[in-house]
């Protein structure tokens, strides 16, 4: 899906004369926790989050817009191509300007259903446009209306690409610089536009309250979650020049092994290796890029973990979605605003092997916890599997040193290596491709140490053959004729090793 590359021309306002208001903590709204309706005042200035009163709102702020068009119909403003005319932003500022000062509407807005708040907002902009003598379009119109209802219940231009469920990220570079990726491509949104820099940090305010966390020129960077499990990162001046804000929308729809062979990430019988390697409680790290799906790839794994076994998940931001009925999910907890209070992923993890766990999974491997999984693997917890930030095996290999050394410095490079050859068993890979697209590259096993070297060997290897005539990879997934892999004693105890072979000596 194309949404063009039409980019509007930034505009400035003059807002210096209009006084600063506190912004009401917003409480939980919608599918994405959406808050309830901003204070007087409208956008055209920056605030500092304070104290305020909390207006009720109601719990869903689009029912004009139905899942279905959410899902596939980019019809408004925001994923179409529609110019709008030069004065809209401006007339859309004047008439929100109004709405917001309507102290009397806001506060009834919380005792309504979101239908009727909905149609309350729009009437009340229907008679300011009225008495502003506004002459715009009716297709304008009808979207200034629905942009107002987003300003208003729900996160303004950002919601109508929060609610549909084709776009897998959301950028927001500066008021005028959307852009999203849809099919693994990031494409600009055309017409997708905040009214000026102090309407993108409202809105930003408003996500990271969800959280019950603030940013502000005191507290620049701020990582969360929304309410649907979305990961959101919020940049604001004077770190970077417009207030920036990245959302990594979370997927309800739990993706299976066969979900990715049609997407092409893994071939049939590929994918049972990889239930191969799930089931024999091999310990495994899966290796990948920024957005290549290595949590993707592990809640597939996950999935043929044996419902009898107490399996403890730990991550920055709960993602994994393990359907075994005894899963204990830790997530990590960021420092308070006073700096206090942090519970870090090393500090988790080693208390879950305190917990008796069956299986520990750490959503993202990023310092020195890496030596309390390894110790995981290899004293009792056999099936531990993370992920960490790689572009290969041999990548992997040198981050999960890095990472134990980076804890104890006092360890040298050989006994570390040997830790991590006697820990893990497997290395799946994950790349995203030029084209945008997801492969699992390599599967790789570790063999033993020549020296105080790691030796592997790959089981699989995806081979790129060319591009076809849309650019898009071309390619295919092949064994690599290992004759007796060094994980076969493992699948043979666990009744999986005739199978094991049989799947490698055939076509990938």
């Amino acid at each position: 899906m194309a949404f063009g590359t039409k980019k509007s021309e930034p505009r400035s306002v003059n807002d210096a004369a209009r006084p600063a208001v506190p912004v009401a903590p917003r409480a939980a709204l919608g599918a994405f926790g959406n808050s309830g309706p901003r204070p007087a005042g409208g956008f055209g200035h920056s605030t500092k989050p304070t104290s305020g009163t909390v207006v009720a709102i109601p719990a869903a702020a689009h029912p004009q817009r139905s899942p279905a068009q959410a899902k596939a119909s980019p019809t408004t403003l925001v994923t179409n191509t529609t110019v709008m005319s030069a004065n809209y932003f401006e007339w859309k500022k004047r008439v929100s300007d109004q709405l917001f000062g309507n102290l009397d509407m806001m506060q009834r807005l919380g005792a309504l259903e979101s239908a009727q708040a909905a149609e309350e907002i729009q009437d009340a902009a229907r008679q300011i446009m009225a008495e502003l003598e506004i002459a715009i379009s009716k297709v304008e119109q009808d979207q200034m209306l629905r942009d107002l209802v987003d300003d208003i219940l729900g996160f303004g231009p950002l919601q109508p690409l929060l609610d549909r469920q084709d776009i897998a990220d959301i950028m927001v570079n500066r008021p005028d610089q959307v852009y999203i990726e849809v099919g693994g491509q990031m494409e600009l949104v055309p017409n997708c536009r905040f009214i000026d820099e102090a309407h993108v940090f409202n809105i930003a305010q408003r996500l990271v309250g969800q959280s019950g966390r603030s940013v502000d020129e005191a507290n620049p960077i701020c990582e969360a979650r929304l309410a649907d499990g979305s990961r959101l990162s919020v940049v604001v001046p004077p770190i970077t020049k417009y207030t920036t804000i990245t959302i990594r929308k979370f997927r309800a729809e739990r993706l299976t092994l066969n979900d990715l062979i049609k997407f092409g990430t893994i071939s049939p019988n590929a994918a049972e290796l990889l239930k191969i390697i799930g089931r024999c409680r091999l310990n495994v790290i899966v290796s990948g890029g920024t957005g290549s799906g290595k949590t993707t790839l592990l809640n597939c794994l996950s999935a043929f973990i044996d419902d009898k076994e107490r399996i403890l998940t730990v991550e920055d931001t709960a993602e994994l979605q393990l359907q075994q009925p005894h899963v204990v999910p830790m997530e990590a907890r960021p420092p308070s605003i006073e700096g206090v209070g942090e519970i870090n992923i090393e500090k988790l993890v080693k208390t879950t092997l305190r917990m008796r766990p069956t299986r520990v999974l750490i959503g993202e491997v990023r310092g020195e916890e890496m030596f309390f999984l390894l110790q995981a693997m290899s004293s009792g917890h056999p099936g531990s599997m993370g992920t960490l930030h790689a572009n290969d095996p041999k990548g992997a290999l040198t981050r999960m040193e890095s990472f134990v050394v980076m804890g104890r410095p006092n360890l040298n490079k050989s006994d570390v290596r040997k830790m991590i050859h006697e820990s893990v068993d497997v290395i799946v890979q994950v790349n995203r491709l030029p084209d945008g697209s997801r492969r699992i590259t390599h599967i790789t096993e570790l063999t033993g140490m020549e020296g105080d070297v790691i030796s592997t060997q790959d089981l699989l290897v995806y081979k790129v053959e060319g591009e076809d005539e849309r650019r898009r990879i071309v390619g295919h997934h092949e064994f690599q004729g290992v004759v007796k892999p060094k994980i076969y004693e493992k699948a043979a105890f666990y009744g999986e090793g005739e199978r094991l072979m049989k799947i490698l000596s055939s076509a990938a």
